[in-house]
C-alpha cells in the first residue's frame, strides 16, 4: 500500500502522461538497479537517471537508435547470425544494410575476431559504412552466453573501428549454466584499460524476459554510455513524437528493478516465487537440450541462458540429393 501511494505521489494517476523520457522516479530506480548490479554504490554516478530512457519494451529503443544511425543503404549495422529478426527487419525497413557476422556453433555459438574483421572488410569493399554492432547476450536464438574474452574482443573491435555498440541484454536474468554468470557490457567496458572507456554504448533491457515475463505490459529501457549530449537531445526529440511510454509498462519496469527488499513483508514470498520460476526455466532448458541430442540426426549446443535452444538438423545425403532432383 505504501509503495502504491508513493508511486501516485511521484507521478499521479496511471492515466496521466509522463515526460517523454519516462517517469523520473522510475528512471532513478533503474539507475540504482544498474549501479547495484554492476557492483557500484546505489547512488553512484556510474549510472544516472539522465541517461536512462523508458520505452514500450526494448524493441522501440532499438528501433529509435537504428533510426538515428541509418541514413541510407550505405549505412550498415553488424548483426549476429543467427539473430533476432527485430534487427534485420528494422534495418531493412529503414533502408540500411545488414552486415552479418557469423557465430561459431562448435564454440557454443561464440565469436571469432577474424569473423568480425572479415565482415567489416567485405562491407567496406562494397561501399558500406559500419555504423553499429549489435550483440545479444545471452543469445537469442542461440541460448549461449558470451565469454569474457569475447566481450573484450567486441569492445576493442568497436573502439578500433569507431562503431557504436548496441548491447541487447534482455535475458540477463536467464543464465542457467553453473559456470556462467551475467556481466553487462557496461561493467566489462569499465573494467578495461582507460583507452577503451570512451566507447559509445547503448544497453537495452525489458520486462518481457527474465523471471518477470510480462511481455504484454510492454515495459523496457535503454541506457546511454558515452553518448554526446547533442545526440541524446535528438534521441529525446525522436521519442517525444510518441509523447511517452505507456505508464503500466513504466511501473512494471519499476517493479522489476526495485523488487521487495529483505525488510519488506512480501520479500520471502517474492524470493520463493522468483526461485520457482527460475528453476522451472532452468529445468526446461536442460530437458530440451537433452531430448534434442537424443534424436537421430539432431545435435544441440548447451542452452546456457535466455529462453532458447538452437539445434542442428543433419539431413541424410540421400534426402538432400532427392530434394535437389525434385527442384
Amino acid at each position: 500500500m505504501e509503495r502504491a501511494k508513493s508511486i501516485l505521489q511521484e507521478g499521479g494517476s496511471t492515466g496521466a502522461y509522463s515526460e517523454s523520457q519516462g517517469r523520473l522516479h522510475v528512471r532513478k530506480n533503474v539507475a540504482r538497479f544498474i549501479n547495484l548490479r554492476d557492483g557500484y554504490p546505489e547512488n553512484d554516478a556510474y549510472a544516472t537517471p539522465e541517461n536512462v530512457f523508458l520505452t514500450d519494451g526494448a524493441s522501440p529503443g532499438v528501433q529509435t537508435i537504428l533510426k538515428l544511425l541509418i541514413r541510407g543503404e550505405k549505412d550498415g549495422v553488424m548483426t549476429p547470425i543467427p539473430q533476432y529478426p527485430l534487427y534485420s527487419a528494422t534495418i531493412a525497413a529503414l533502408g540500411g544494410s545488414l552486415i552479418p557476422y557469423y557465430l561459431v556453433e562448435e564454440k557454443n555459438w561464440g565469436l571469432e575476431l577474424e569473423e568480425l574483421n572479415s565482415s567489416v572488410k567485405k562491407a567496406k569493399e562494397s561501399g558500406i559504412l559500419p555504423r553499429a554492432l549489435v550483440v545479444i547476450n545471452p543469445g537469442n536464438p542461440t541460448g549461449s552466453c558470451l565469454t569474457d574474452q569475447n566481450m573484450e574482443q567486441i569492445i576493442k573491435f568497436c573502439h578500433e573501428n569507431n562503431i557504436l555498440l548496441m548491447a541487447d541484454e534482455v535475458y540477463q536474468e536467464n543464465v542457467y549454466a553453473k559456470n556462467k554468470s551475467f556481466t553487462s557490457f557496461k561493467k566489462k567496458l569499465y573494467s578495461m584499460p582507460q583507452q577503451y572507456r570512451n566507447l559509445e554504448l547503448v544497453s537495452f533491457h525489458s520486462t518481457s524476459k527474465g523471471v518477470t515475463g510480462e511481455c504484454g505490459k510492454r515495459g523496457g529501457y535503454f541506457e546511454l554510455t558515452n553518448i554526446d549530449p547533442a545526440v541524446k537531445e535528438q534521441i529525446y526529440k525522436t521519442l517525444s513524437i510518441s509523447l511517452c511510454p505507456n505508464i503500466t509498462g513504466q511501473l512494471t519496469v519499476d517493479l522489476m528493478v526495485n523488487p521487495p527488499r529483505p525488510v519488506d513483508p512480501s520479500y520471502k514470498q517474492y524470493m520463493d516465487e522468483k526461485a520457482a520460476i527460475f528453476n522451472s526455466l532452468k529445468i526446461r532448458a536442460e530437458l530440451i537440450e537433452k531430448k534434442l541430442n537424443e534424436l537421430p540426426g539432431i545435435s544441440c549446443q548447451p542452452a546456457e541462458g535466455a529462453l532458447y535452444a538452437f539445434p542442428r538438423i543433419q539431413l541424410p545425403q540421400g534426402a538432400i540429393e532427392k530434394a535437389k532432383k525434385e527442384g
